[in-house]
């Protein structure tokens, strides 16, 4: 069974639950490598947003936890192959940087380098209401190859917690990587 890696991006924006759930969930699969980078505003989103202790467990959890600020990481070479990445949450500025190939910090140099090598770049887009700026950056990085997926919850399987709401939204993003495995997110079946 060959190894599969992953890049994982935490943003600053609200929501950062959702990119510590997708770290779990893809430290539960076997023969998946993940990489982890956190920009600075989403430390503090952690702290502010997830019990004490969490960037400490996920950085345990990933095989690689790399600082935003080296943008000579492996993740940043196109030669350094991955499945793909996916930023969750992915605050606007973060959206903007990617959209503009603005590549100054670990996380949007990696996000830059999915999309060049045509790799998979999944988007967890955090922001609502959206004016026309956000809305062009969404346009403008799905012309290049992104899938622009914001985190909105799925009704149709009833959740009963917000557990299971953030639980379903890691596993449809992880899903949108096309991994090896059988679908982890709960489908609609009619």
């Amino acid at each position: 069974m060959s190894v599969e890696r992953v890049v994982v991006g935490i943003s600053g924006a609200s929501g950062a639950a959702l990119g510590a759930r997708i770290v779990e969930r893809l430290a539960a699969l076997p023969a998946i490598e993940t990489h982890l980078v956190v920009s600075d505003a989403a430390r503090r989103t952690l702290d502010l947003e997830c019990p004490p202790g969490t960037l400490a467990r996920l950085t345990g959890l990933a095989h690689r936890h790399h600082p935003v600020g080296d943008v000579g990481a492996s993740i940043a070479s196109g030669s350094f192959p991955v499945r793909g990445m996916i930023v969750a949450p992915c605050s606007m500025q973060t959206l903007s940087a990617i959209a503009t190939g603005r590549t100054d910090t670990l996380l949007t140099r990696a996000a830059d380098v999915q999309l060049k090598e045509r790799r998979r770049l999944v988007l967890l887009a955090r922001e609502t209401p959206l004016h026309l700026g956000h809305l062009r950056n969404m346009v403008a990085v799905t012309e290049m190859g992104a899938i622009v997926t914001p985190p909105v919850p799925a009704f149709y399987h009833c959740p009963r917690s917000v557990e299971e709401i953030v639980d379903h939204i890691a596993a449809r993003a992880i899903d949108l990587l096309a991994l090896p495995h059988a679908p982890l997110a709960k489908s609609w079946e009619g």
